[in-house]
This record gives C-alpha cells, structure tokens and sequence, in this order.
C-alpha cells in the first residue's frame, strides 16, 4: 500500500521503519494515524495511506483472524487495496496468479501493441486473453524495470532497447 505512486528507494525506507514499529496488525492498529504518517513520511499520500493501513490492520483482526486474505473479493474490501495490489499480494504472497498492472505495464504493453487499452483495469483484462498464464507473475517485474530505465514515460530510450526493432512504439512522441 505504501508503494503506490511512490519511489522504490522510499518505499523500502518507509516500510522498515513501519515495521520496525508494528511488526503486525495488532501493533498497527493501536497505533494512531499521525504517527503511522511520520513513519511512512515522505511517501506519496502519507496521510491518506496512514490511515488506510490503520483501517486495514484493524479489519484483519476483525474479519481475518489478523492474516492477509487471499481471494481478490476479500483484498479489495480492505481501504487503499486496489486490483494492482491485490493483484501483488496475490502473486506474492500466495503464488497464486494475476497480472499487477501499474503505470509501467499499461504503457509497455500498449506500446508494444499487446493491447489497445485506455485505463489498467483494461490492461489487466486484456493481457489475461493475450499473455500466456504462466507469465502472469513474472510480466510486472519485469515491465516495471524496464518502464523505470528504457521505455519511460515521457522520453523513452528507444537507442537503448533491446526490442526496438519489434517495437510499433505506440504512443510515443519522441524518444532518445
């Protein structure tokens, strides 16, 4: 929940010091949201998240025995839990299959010409009839990496790229 729309490098930071913190829900949910907000600070939306996180710990106690679910209906009740880390607990947590869209797949695999889509939820569901299901898992990782250092939003790197002979580059005004 902490990584959306937030760097890696912060994300990590913020997660240890949360967790060095609160350990697990019962910890998390006695703590009040200013101070959850410090310790997540500089994430994006630190507040918002804060207490989303609170909200969560305290709905797995109350409706989980205190352990993450892992069906897709369950992980979207919680507050701040969308498709994509739904989707990533899932993966992760679960080994269970799903395709966590971000920002980074949406615009790879449009660009690609995988799918023609406007919005990750589309993205999601179009890649599930396209992808075969055993790249379910592995196809965020490595998009994502490849969005962060080659194909980035605004200027992709397109001189760098691997695949940019196979690439229709849908979608991309200039690159380098």
């Amino acid at each position: 929940m902490i990584s959306l729309r937030t760097k890696d490098d912060v994300t990590e930071a913020a997660s240890r010091r949360l967790l060095d913190r609160a350990p697990d829900p019962r910890s998390l949910a006695a703590m009040g949201e200013a101070q959850i907000a410090r310790l997540i600070f500089p994430a994006g939306f630190y507040r918002t998240k804060a207490r989303h996180l609170r909200q969560t710990a305290a709905l797995l106690l109350e409706r989980h025995g205190g352990r993450v679910p892992e069906s897709m209906e369950q992980l979207l009740e919680l507050p701040g839990v969308g498709r994509k880390t739904a989707n990533l607990v899932r993966n992760l947590g679960y080994g269970l299959p799903g395709i966590c869209v971000d920002t980074h797949v949406h615009r790879i695999a449009n660009r690609l010409g995988w799918v023609r889509t406007n919005t990750p939820a589309q993205t999601e569901r179009a890649l599930e009839k396209v992808l075969p299901r055993r790249y379910w898992i592995p196809v965020n990782e490595l998009l994502v990496g490849f969005g962060q250092r080659v194909c980035t939003p605004l200027s992709p790197r397109c001189s760098a790229c691997p695949i940019s002979g196979l690439c229709p580059r849908r979608g991309v005004g200039r690159s380098r």
